[in-house]
C-alpha cells in the first residue's frame, strides 16, 4: 500500500472503513510500519468520532504524531514541537515527535478544514502523512496530493456480499471523476441527496451532475450504486482511492478471507490486502 501511495506521488494517506471495527488501525499500522522499514520520517494524526476512545499505538522513535493534551501520558518521552489553536474534547491538539518508543493515543481535529490545517502541517515535518480517517472528513484531501485506503470487515455486515456491496459503493462515491468544464453540466449547491437523485433519473438526464467534492455524496449501498451508473456524476475536487483492505473474522462472524478478498478486489477494481495476513490477497 505504501509503494502504491509513493508511486501515485501522494505525500498523505487517509485510511477510512465501511464502519467499526473493520481494520482500520491494523491497515495504519501495516503501512506505518512499511515507512518506518523503508527509513522514511512519519506523521500520524486521527479524526474519528470525537466521542470514541482511539487504540493506543506502538509509535517508535522520531515519528511525529497529533495528539489531545489530556491524552499524553503523565511523563512523556516525548518531544513537543508545537501546539495548535484547534480544539479537541480531550483538550488542544499538540504535535510531538517520540523520543522514546511507547504508545500513545492519535487525535485530530472534527472538521474537514481542521484536518486538512493537520495534513499541511505533518507534510512539513514528516515525509509520509498516515491519517486515520472518517470518510465525512476525507474531503480534507480533495484536489490534494492525498491517497485512500478503504478497509472493510465482516463486523460491518451480516453477509459477506452486503460487506462487498457496502465498500463497492463507498469507492464509487469516493472516486467519482473530475468534472470537464468543456461539457454542459448541472451544479449541485451542498448535497447530492437520494430524492434529487432519483428525480434526476426519473427525467433521464444526461448533462454532468457535478458536486463539490465526493463527500458530497449522500447515498450509499446497492441504491447509491445504481445511481452513480446512471447519472454522470462528477466533481469540482477528486479523490484517489488505492486500495482495499479485509478483516475476515468479527466476533459475530467470519468471512472465508481468500474469497471475501478476491470478491472487494472484483467490486472494486482495487489491489486488495488482508492486513491481518500481512500479505496481498488479490
Amino acid at each position: 500500500m505504501l509503494e502504491l501511495a509513493r508511486g501515485a506521488n501522494a505525500r498523505s494517506i487517509f485510511v477510512v472503513g465501511i464502519g467499526r471495527d473493520v481494520g482500520k488501525t491494523t491497515t495504519l499500522r501495516a503501512i506505518y510500519d512499511a515507512a518506518c522499514a523503508g527509513s522514511l520520517s512519519v506523521g500520524l494524526a486521527s479524526c474519528g468520532i470525537a466521542s470514541s476512545r482511539k487504540p493506543q499505538l506502538w509509535l517508535k522513535p522520531e515519528t511525529v504524531f497529533v495528539t489531545a493534551r489530556d491524552a499524553l501520558p503523565r511523563t512523556p518521552a516525548v518531544e513537543i514541537l508545537r501546539l495548535s489553536p484547534l480544539p479537541t474534547a480531550g483538550g488542544r491538539l499538540l504535535y510531538a515527535r517520540v523520543a522514546a518508543a511507547g504508545k500513545y493515543e492519535l487525535a485530530g481535529p472534527p472538521t474537514a478544514s481542521g484536518v486538512s490545517e493537520v495534513v499541511d502541517d505533518l507534510c512539513e515535518l514528516s515525509e509520509m502523512v498516515i491519517i486515520d480517517g472518517a470518510v465525512d472528513r476525507v474531503a480534507a484531501l480533495a484536489g490534494a496530493k492525498g491517497a485512500i485506503v478503504v478497509a472493510c470487515g465482516a463486523a460491518a455486515a451480516k453477509t459477506m456480499p452486503e460487506a462487498v456491496d457496502e465498500i463497492s459503493s463507498l469507492v464509487a462515491r469516493l472516486s467519482i471523476p473530475p468534472y470537464d468544464p468543456a461539457e454542459p453540466a448541472i451544479q449541485v449547491d451542498g448535497a447530492l441527496t437520494a430524492s434529487s437523485a432519483a428525480a434526476l433519473i426519473a427525467a433521464r438526464e444526461r448533462r454532468q451532475i457535478v458536486v463539490r467534492d465526493p463527500t458530497q455524496i449522500a447515498f450509499s449501498g446497492k441504491a447509491g450504486s445504481r445511481a452513480l451508473e446512471r447519472l454522470r456524476v462528477r466533481c469540482h475536487r477528486p479523490l484517489r482511492v488505492i486500495a482495499a483492505t479485509i478483516a475476515s473474522t468479527a466476533p459475530e462472524r467470519t468471512f472465508e478471507p481468500r474469497a471475501f478478498a478476491r470478491a472487494v478486489a472484483d467490486a472494486t477494481g482495487l489491489p486488495t490486502f488482508d492486513v491481518y495476513a500481512s500479505a496481498r490477497a488479490a
